[in-house]
């Protein structure tokens, strides 16, 4: 029977932490705030950012949406970005993507403080994640961390696992590759140029895919042992508009040892993952 890794029960038990350690900053005279700009008003962006806001009110931190026209000029809008960052009050901001066309060449990670970076795709952040260095505080990608959240949850370790990641983006497949590593994972990274993908797909122990496309990973795709864990990253649309993974769930169910669902995967993990993001930002400025 198929495992399914739903992502609520471990966003609650995070959120009593997350409660417990903002009031404790709050004890010390910090109260986290967090900023959060978006440029325009494309319907996906405002909820996911209405979502953002609401989860970090839920455990008692400051969380402001800063709505830019549309039309901003370029310069306007590095300066209104570098402005929110060097607020000494804001302890993390980020900009919600996608950018409009006339913006979409900046690199919005680097307006950003890095030590505000909750997104974490600062430069800094990632050489920090490249380098491993488990004492380190730095701010780490949030989707990477949510996965390896779920699978360490539901007690998959990744230690000495074969792991094949779908998908090299600098979101999710790139930084999700060091945090692997940095946890002693074997990883493969296969990608749209990968001869014969299906042949690293079998031999895996755990199938993670950010590619984007509804429904791509089908059963052809695992081995007979009935023993991999798949990991869905894709966010998705199918031809009738319903929203779906890069898994072929419905028929993978039963394939496999475990699986994440879209929606109530990854997704509220790469949220979670913000926050605790807020909250140590925070607690690195005491």
């Amino acid at each position: 029977m198929t495992i399914e890794l739903r992502s609520a029960p471990l966003v609650e038990q995070e959120l009593e932490k997350l409660t417990s350690k903002c009031e404790l900053l709050k004890s010390k005279g910090v109260t986290p705030s967090m900023k959060v700009i978006l440029v325009g008003q494309i319907k996906a962006s405002v909820i996911y950012t209405k979502n953002k806001k609401k989860f970090c009110e839920r455990f008692g931190a400051d969380c402001e949406i800063i709505n830019l026209d549309e039309s901003i000029n370029e310069q306007d809008f590095v300066d209104a970005v570098k402005k929110i960052s060097e607020n000494k009050s804001v302890h993390g901001c980020f900009v919600q993507l996608p950018l409009p066309s006339h913006l979409s060449h900046i690199d919005p990670g680097a307006l950003i403080d890095p030590n505000k970076d909750v997104d974490g795709f600062h430069e800094h952040n990632i050489g920090e994640l490249f380098k491993g260095d488990p004492k380190s505080k730095f701010l780490m990608p949030c989707t990477p961390q949510g996965v390896l959240g779920t699978l360490n949850y539901y007690n998959f370790p990744v230690e000495g696992k074969n792991i094949v990641i779908i998908g090299r983006s600098l979101i999710v497949g790139k930084p999700l590759a060091l945090l692997l590593l940095n946890n002693n994972a074997t990883v493969t990274v296969c990608h749209s140029r990968t001869t014969d993908l299906k042949e690293h797909t079998k031999r895996a122990d755990i199938i993670i895919s950010a590619v984007g496309k509804p429904r791509f990973l089908t059963a052809d795709y695992l081995n007979e042992n009935g023993k991999q864990v798949l990991v869905d990253v894709g966010i998705n649309h199918d031809e009738n508009g319903k929203l779906c993974g890069d898994l072929d769930y419905e028929n993978l169910l039963g394939r496999c040892q475990a699986i994440t669902p879209v929606p109530g995967g990854v997704g509220p993990l790469t949220i979670l993952s913000l926050a605790q993001n807020l909250l140590q930002a925070a607690e690195n400025s005491l």
